[in-house]
């Protein structure tokens, strides 16, 4: 279920943890938690410093939710355009990650992702799942995206158990940045028939 919070964020329930849109107050947490070796190691494009966080955030990723929110509202069409949610507990609202959608390049078109991070600290409590699920089903049915992909380098044993147990359908090995990973599908028409089971 999405709903805003009363400073105007867009949210996402997903049960013990919910997705939010970032802010400027998420810095110093997606520094923290992109900087931690263990995430770092699969997605390096996410390492910063916190002002160059700060920056980001101020210039390029609440403005770019902000626009797919407003394509999403007003036609359901959003086009290329990026997605970018803190995942938070409810219980502490803590963000202890992140789950966000957008065009990668890389893949055959439609290429629409979905990706994620936990900090190491809340990983293993199914946390990614709940928040890839959420995404998931917000895009499928808020929007007009019909068809998504996930990607995970081939040594990411828990990132591929999210995607499977996401739903997703494995279309085989490639190679990006030089580095092999597997590549996998899920199309609306897919998850409706697995949601109504």
């Amino acid at each position: 279920m999405e709903q805003k919070t009363p400073e105007g964020l867009f949210q996402i329930d997903c049960g013990d943890i919910y997705l939010q849109e970032f802010s400027i107050e998420d810095a110093n947490h997606i520094h923290r938690i992109s900087n931690q070796p263990e995430i770092a190691h699969y997605l390096p494009d996410w390492k910063s410093t916190v002002e160059q966080r700060g920056e980001w955030l101020t210039h390029y990723e609440i403005p770019a939710n902000k626009s797919f929110l407003e394509a999403a509202a007003n036609t359901g069409n959003v086009g290329d355009h990026v997605l970018k949610m803190g995942v938070f507990r409810k219980d502490t609202k803590e963000l202890i990650g992140w789950c966000c959608t957008g065009i990668k390049e890389e893949l055959p078109a439609p290429n629409r992702e979905i990706m994620y991070a936990i900090s190491i600290e809340h990983q293993g409590n199914g946390y990614a799942t709940k928040a890839s699920i959420g995404l998931i089903e917000y895009l499928f049915t808020q929007t007009n995206v019909d068809l998504l992909n996930a990607v995970a380098l081939i040594d990411n044993d828990s990132s591929i158990k999210v995607i499977e147990k996401c739903g997703f359908t494995y279309q085989g090995q490639m190679k990006i940045d030089g580095e092999p990973y597997l590549h996998y599908r899920l199309n609306k028409s897919e998850y409706e028939r697995s949601a109504k089971r």
